[in-house]
């Protein structure tokens, strides 16, 4: 006997994501469109409220502000559910509280990025970082989005330096700089560089170099269009629902994490 199929709410719904994955959802077996919500006061063809959606739905796929999605962790929370997968980025501290304490009440996939390649990327990246040992090689992170993006640097390229600095046992907070502008001074031993690109319609580009004396190892990884995304939170939904309450990532999603 088939299972029944997890029923989907998509937040943001008049958004360049929400319209993405809404699309997705509706093509694909195993899920079920529950509804479509947005801001409150804004109109849009199809959609419902917020609280109708969650009555609805199994799980919520939010790619909004980082706001929108720290209040709407909270509030499935207070419902009780349902399940979240969070592709939003550029969180405060606040907001990254708000949704680890929703974590202990419902279940809550959140990444930087939902691209199977990237997440792939990563775990390069942090092996790589091991093996090249600060005091020989400096770290370059660099990526590019359109011009719409709001945050800098993104979500995926603070992916990428976290992973750096696991691999090199360090935070990286204590050896990120994320801008250089006017005499800098040379440059200190470890630290994580960043820089950001914006412009046109770029879906996202992001590359890592570890860069020494006479030579430079690059890793890169380029978006061709935004179904990228929209698979990979199609996986996190699948996986989460029905899941015990917790903070979850893609790794976890891919089986590379310890849940």
């Amino acid at each position: 006997m088939s299972k029944p199929p997890i029923r989907i709410a998509i937040a943001g719904a008049l958004g360049r994501m929400g319209r993405q994955m809404a699309e997705a959802v509706e093509v694909d077996a195993r899920l079920a469109l529950a509804g479509r919500f947005h801001r409150p006061g804004v109109p849009g063809e199809g959609l419902v409220g917020r609280d109708e959606a969650l009555d609805l739905a199994d799980v919520v796929i939010d790619f909004t502000p980082p706001a929108a999605s720290a209040d709407l962790a909270r509030l499935c929370a207070a419902r009780g559910g349902p399940a979240l997968v969070i592709g939003s980025t550029g969180f405060d501290a606040d907001e990254l509280s708000a949704i680890a304490e929703a974590a202990k009440t419902v279940a809550i996939v959140r990444s930087g990025s939902y691209s199977l390649g990237l997440n792939m990327l990563t775990g390069l990246v942090e092996k790589a970082a091991k093996a090249l040992g600060s005091d020989d090689w400096d770290v370059e992170i660099f990526e590019a989005h359109h011009r719409h993006k709001i945050d800098a640097p993104s979500g995926t390229a603070l992916m990428l330096g976290h992973a750096a600095a696991c691999g090199r046992g360090v935070e990286l907070e204590t050896v990120a700089r994320r801008v250089r502008d006017g005499v800098t001074g040379a440059r200190p031993m470890g630290e994580i560089g960043f820089a950001a690109a914006r412009g046109g319609s770029i879906v996202g580009e992001h590359s890592i170099s570890f860069c020494a004396e006479g030579e430079t190892v690059t890793l890169a990884h380029a978006g061709g269009d935004r179904s990228m995304f929209a698979r990979g939170a199609i996986a996190a939904a699948l996986w989460v629902a029905g899941r015990p309450p917790g903070e979850y990532d893609m790794r976890d999603v891919l089986g590379f994490g310890a849940a």
